[in-house]
């Protein structure tokens, strides 16, 4: 058998470290899905058992998936360093995620989508602002994952390079919406694109979800450009400003140069803001999701 399968040596009280990760992990995601029920004010249970919501069911789906990506950075990070200190970093770090995400949620809902009442749509049923809602907590959790695994530690200096990077990071990603809202409106006779969204334009919903994802997945490789300093407040803070910036454009062109090769002889502005073409906006949310990946992995082997 050794022959066939030749494993790693684990430490013997490694599966003591994981129940206890996974077993408050599993709280964690209770904590969340209560959260859930109290903003909506609804039954989870009734919403998706007996209504068949749809779109509740997406926007407390993105909202599991946040939790769980930023935990898995969370996951094994106390391994050795004893089971109550496991435990204590573990609900900690949890803690400081789901506050974070929803920060990121209320910034998103409150600044970005400020003229749609989020969570009255997603009760009625509006999958195009779900599938959006779902999105921006996704993008908000790759973001803060990406951050937690950069930082050393579990200290105060640490938290504070968390927070910080996370809340900066997070302005570049409202920021490139407001700039996709102003190209929306000049293309379309100053429409309002939050409208469309209010009206269950899904194919938009769908090409702004690669927006979303695309532009946090190529930021969230930022650290393996930056080197981690706990005393370093400021240079951590304008290193991931500056990072998060050019990525992000350097993104923007990529996708750009992609579309017009790929969709050559399309006009695919015009097959989703005015034909609501749903199989072209996820050709460009392939595109923008992909070539953020592609990014991400070319820095991240040069920078190991």
């Amino acid at each position: 058998m050794e022959t066939l399968v030749k494993l790693v040596p684990l430490a013997r009280d490694l599966w003591v470290y994981v129940a206890i990760d996974v077993g408050l992990a599993l709280v964690l995601l209770l904590v969340m899905k209560w959260l859930s029920r109290s903003r909506a004010k609804v039954s989870v249970s009734d919403e998706l058992g007996v209504k068949d919501n749809f779109a509740f069911g997406i926007s407390v789906a993105g909202g599991m998936l946040s939790l769980c990506l930023v935990l898995s950075s969370v996951v094994g990070r106390h391994v050795g360093q004893g089971y109550e200190q496991a435990a204590i970093g573990m609900v900690l770090f949890g803690i400081i995620g789901i506050l974070l995400v929803k920060v990121g949620r209320f910034a998103h809902d409150k600044i970005v989508l400020d003229a749609v009442d989020t969570q009255h749509k997603v009760s009625d049923r509006n999958v195009s602002v779900a599938l959006v809602d779902a999105a921006s907590l996704v993008s908000s959790a790759i973001i803060l994952r990406s951050i937690m695994v950069w930082v050393d530690g579990s200290d105060v200096n640490a938290m504070i390079a968390i927070v910080t990077g996370f809340l900066v990071v997070l302005t570049i990603l409202l920021i490139m919406t407001r700039i996709y809202e102003m190209r929306y409106a000049m293309q379309n006779q100053n429409h309002s694109f939050q409208s469309a969204l209010d009206t269950g334009q899904l194919a938009l919903a769908v090409q702004h979800a690669g927006n979303l994802l695309g532009t946090a997945i190529v930021v969230s490789s930022a650290g393996a450009l930056l080197s981690y300093s706990p005393e370093g407040y400021v240079s951590n803070v304008t290193g991931w400003l500056v990072t998060s910036v050019l990525l992000s454009l350097l993104l923007w062109v990529l996708v750009a140069i992609s579309k017009r090769a790929i969709l050559n002889g399309i006009n695919y502005q015009k097959e989703v803001d005015e034909q609501h073409n749903v199989g072209v906006a996820a050709v460009e949310l392939t595109l923008s999701i992909g070539l953020a990946m592609i990014i991400s992995s070319v820095l991240s082997s040069s920078a190991g």
